[in-house]
């Protein structure tokens, strides 16, 4: 693996340690420090994750404009100066969610850059360097959660400092490491490549096929959006604990960092294509959910967490690998970014969606509603590169 990827990787774990720091105490601070409303408390979660699609779509068209070095610059900084912000006035409740916004804009701004970047060191690495990302997310989230007991040993809203002082650091980090590639990458190199005529959406057969994976992607997203709201009230109903639940992200954690030899092996023993990763992916997550409408133990819960966790091994670095493939020259970021807004998307609008089922009807009907939507989407993924075969013979009868 070059070096520059790891440079990546040690970035990409520093930024999601500082998120990780707050997003599972949201709800905490929302109600206990700022005397808010379950319902504001979730406002102010759609309102950041809307912030994050919007900062993906710019940072990706900035990757393309600007440059790698700079639009993960301008991203940093948005997310740093909210952050230590934050920490002085975290007491307004319509500061917090200012802040919590500029923040999730900034990372929004980075992610896909991050994503296109990986693509641009390591050309021929295939789904290895998105894979590296991935896991390097999750050692983050691992990370950050795992030192929430010792930040809030002596006040709660310590997290605030800790935090802010993350992110600062971050942004040393990526000017001391990153300033090289200043320019280097991302930035169209071919001048006349931004001045060719722009090509009508319904000739964009690159964007279609992109467009049409992502569908998968955002049903992929609505779907596991509920471990992380909808299946922690229903543990704790079942009388679990949430000491239980958490231990299931740890091992999620866990096993996703070190059972990539195993996915790894899986991929090559069967000579499973990008498409077939998803495939097998949607399949193993479709399954998962199946499990949870009879979970009513803790055993259960672990074993859909297992699968689920396998699931998204294959899925999850599969569908950046497919954009950076995807990608027409000039215009990696912009396709990131496209798939990060979708998964964003995804994680704003799913537990609301499973919100409304659950309240209204039941939560065993939400688990069989969301595998019926995964074995749906199977389609999308075998067909997504239909479009390129148009492709294909349009250059055909050009030649």
């Amino acid at each position: 693996m070059p070096k520059s990827i790891w440079i990546l990787i040690i970035a990409t774990a520093i930024n999601i340690t500082g998120a990780s720091f707050l997003w599972p105490l949201n709800a905490i601070i929302m109600t206990q420090v700022l005397g808010q409303t379950l319902t504001a408390s979730g406002i102010v979660l759609m309102i950041n994750a809307g912030a994050g699609v919007l900062g993906s779509l710019i940072g990706g068209r900035l990757f393309d404009k600007l440059g790698a070095y700079r639009t993960i610059l301008i991203g940093a900084s948005t997310s740093a100066s909210a952050s230590v912000l934050l920490a002085f006035f975290f007491e307004t409740y319509t500061l917090y969610g200012l802040f919590l916004a500029c923040m999730g804009f900034g990372s929004g701004m980075m992610a896909p850059a991050m994503y296109a970047l990986a693509g641009s060191l390591w050309p021929d690495g295939g789904r290895r360097p998105f894979n590296a990302i991935y896991v390097a997310q999750n050692v983050g989230v691992s990370i950050g959660t795992a030192l929430i007991g010792i930040v809030t040993l002596v006040r709660l809203t310590d997290v605030f400092i800790a935090n802010a002082a993350v992110h600062v650091f971050m942004l040393g980090f990526i000017v001391y490491f990153f300033r090289h590639w200043s320019g280097q990458l991302g930035r169209t190199a071919d001048s006349s490549l931004s001045i060719s005529p722009k090509i009508p959406f319904k000739q964009q057969y690159r964007l279609h096929a992109l467009i049409i994976i992502c569908g998968a992607f955002f049903i992929s997203w609505l779907g596991y959006t509920q471990w992380q709201a909808n299946v922690s009230v229903h543990i704790q109903d079942l009388g679990i604990g949430l000491p239980l639940y958490s231990v299931l992200w740890t091992i999620n954690g866990l096993l996703i960092v070190f059972a990539q030899p195993l996915i790894a092996f899986i991929i090559r023993r069967f000579h499973l294509s990008i498409k077939g990763q998803m495939t097998a992916g949607i399949i193993i997550f479709a399954l998962s959910y199946i499990v949870l409408t009879q979970a009513s133990v803790f055993s259960m819960f672990l074993v859909a967490m297992l699968i689920l966790t396998v699931g998204e091994m294959f899925v999850w670095p599969a569908v950046p690998t497919i954009a950076n493939q995807l990608a027409p020259k000039g215009r990696e970021g912009s396709y990131q970014g496209i798939v990060n807004s979708i998964s964003t998307g995804g994680r704003m609008i799913g537990p609301l969606l499973g919100g409304l089922i659950v309240d209204f009807y039941s939560i065993e009907l939400l688990f069989l509603i969301i595998s019926g939507l995964l074995l749906l989407s199977l389609p999308l993924v075998r067909l997504y590169d239909r479009p390129l075969q148009k492709e294909e013979k349009v250059e055909q009868s050009a030649s």
